[in-house]
């Protein structure tokens, strides 16, 4: 009998994840993260620091940060929270949505992406319909550009939670690794282990700033990247940490804490990673995920959150090894990646489908409409559901880059459905 009477979040969205919280005053979700690239009206480059590329080349890109990943989040978020948006999604992926989530995006509030965070912070004195609207906004990661009494977890706590250097104190299993301060110790001062490690920044995004160091070109090529980071004032703290050997498992093990500090099981993604550790999505089996190994490790984690003042959507990946231990290699405190994916998890048990894949990485030739016609069949069994899409033209053929999720009764099933879908088109570019 476990000592621990955790439950499985019993609906679809994220607003109702997070209704049981949002009662007191009026909240909103800004949906995008924040960047550093020189397109970006409010770049964080002030305090809360975010490595999203070393230079202007290998910036995350626009089109990423500001319409695929904010609108994979709108299409699961529900209709009790207003989500901000500063790029709006195509009408026909809004229609699609309406169709197969079952409510009707009325909450999204469109904001202009040059003015939005001036608008949330009221920081003119003047009034204006946004500010007045939302006393509180959750975020992904805090912003230098709006308000700290804006944000719904207070800013510091919430970029001291997100850093890697805080991993040793959530009280679970992780590796050894020491944190250094980059304007108290060069580089070079660094006493480092034998290959294989890891170095890592405080805040890279999406496994940025993560770098597997197996050899000293690896070392070399780490270490350009990092001073990088220094010349462009972006980072502060890195960390050098053990590498997990003899690894089996790669798992993202997702839950809320609410206000009260009470917590609700979200789900367990297998992660599917490239080797350099690069994120590709996740791959759920409802059926034959159990939490419960993960259970002492979620208290602990969510037991730390609650006295820091968080509440939310907390994601944290762990390594289990061949002796069966599992050792936590990051802490997300925020929606993640793969959480849409975990909450489909009543609607697809409910069709009988007990294993779903989440990429970021599919593509289709055509416009997004076409592609809505050709799949039809599939998305109208829940083979495929479409998270986001985004339509783009290279040497003048349109096609679409898409968020989305295979289904299936069984893992063979979901296979074979998928190579249905790819020669109907759609391929999987890791």
């Amino acid at each position: 009998m476990s000592k621990y009477d955790f439950h499985y979040f019993q609906g679809s969205t994220l607003s109702d994840l997070f209704a049981q919280d949002i009662r007191d005053t009026s909240y909103g979700f800004i949906l995008n993260y924040p960047a550093t690239a020189n397109w970006a009206a409010y770049p964080n480059r002030k305090k809360y620091f975010i490595q999203d590329g070393s230079s202007e080349a290998t910036k995350t890109s626009f089109d990423k940060i500001c319409q695929k990943e904010p609108w994979k989040n709108l299409a699961v978020l529900g209709d009790r929270i207003s989500g901000i948006v500063i790029i709006p999604p195509p009408k026909s992926l809004v229609d699609y949505w309406q169709e197969h989530f079952g409510f009707n995006h009325s909450n999204m509030e469109m904001m202009d992406c040059s003015t939005y965070l001036d608008d949330l912070s009221h920081s003119d004195g003047c009034p204006n319909a946004f500010s007045d609207r939302f006393d509180k906004l959750i975020t992904l990661f805090p912003f230098d550009h709006l308000k700290p009494e804006k944000h719904a977890v207070a800013p510091d706590t919430h970029y001291r939670l997100l850093s890697k250097v805080t991993l040793d104190q959530l009280g679970v299993q992780c590796p050894k690794y020491k944190s250094y301060n980059l304007h108290q110790t060069n580089l070079e001062d660094i006493q480092l282990p034998e290959f294989p490690y890891l170095i890592k920044t405080s805040h890279g995004l999406s496994g940025e700033g993560t770098y597997i160091i197996k050899s000293f070109s690896d070392l070399n090529y780490c270490f350009e990247e990092i001073k990088k980071y220094l010349d462009i004032k972006l980072l502060d703290t890195i960390i050098v940490s053990e590498f997990v050997k003899n690894e089996v498992q790669n798992y993202c093990v997702q839950f809320y804490i609410n206000k009260a500090g009470e917590i609700t099981l979200i789900g367990t993604t297998g992660q599917l990673v490239t080797p350099e550790g690069n994120y590709l999505g996740g791959l759920i089996d409802y059926h034959k995920t159990d939490m419960s190994k993960f259970f002492e490790m979620i208290a602990n984690l969510g037991q730390y959150a609650h006295k820091q003042g968080y509440f939310g959507v907390i994601g944290f990946d762990v390594l289990e090894d061949q002796d069966g231990q599992f050792y936590a290699i990051d802490a997300n405190f925020r929606v993640n990646g793969s959480t849409p994916l975990c909450l489909q998890r009543n609607t697809l048990l409910g069709l009988g489908k007990g294993v779903a894949k989440y990429s970021s990485d599919y593509r289709m030739e055509g416009t997004l409409d076409s592609i809505l016609v050709t799949l039809k069949p599939e998305l109208d069994r829940k083979d495929l559901i479409i998270l986001s899409a985004l339509e783009k033209a290279k040497y003048g053929k349109i096609y679409t880059e898409i968020y989305a999720i295979v289904t299936g009764e069984t893992i063979q099933e979901m296979q074979h459905i998928e190579e249905k879908l790819q020669n109907k088109g759609l391929q999987w570019l890791p």
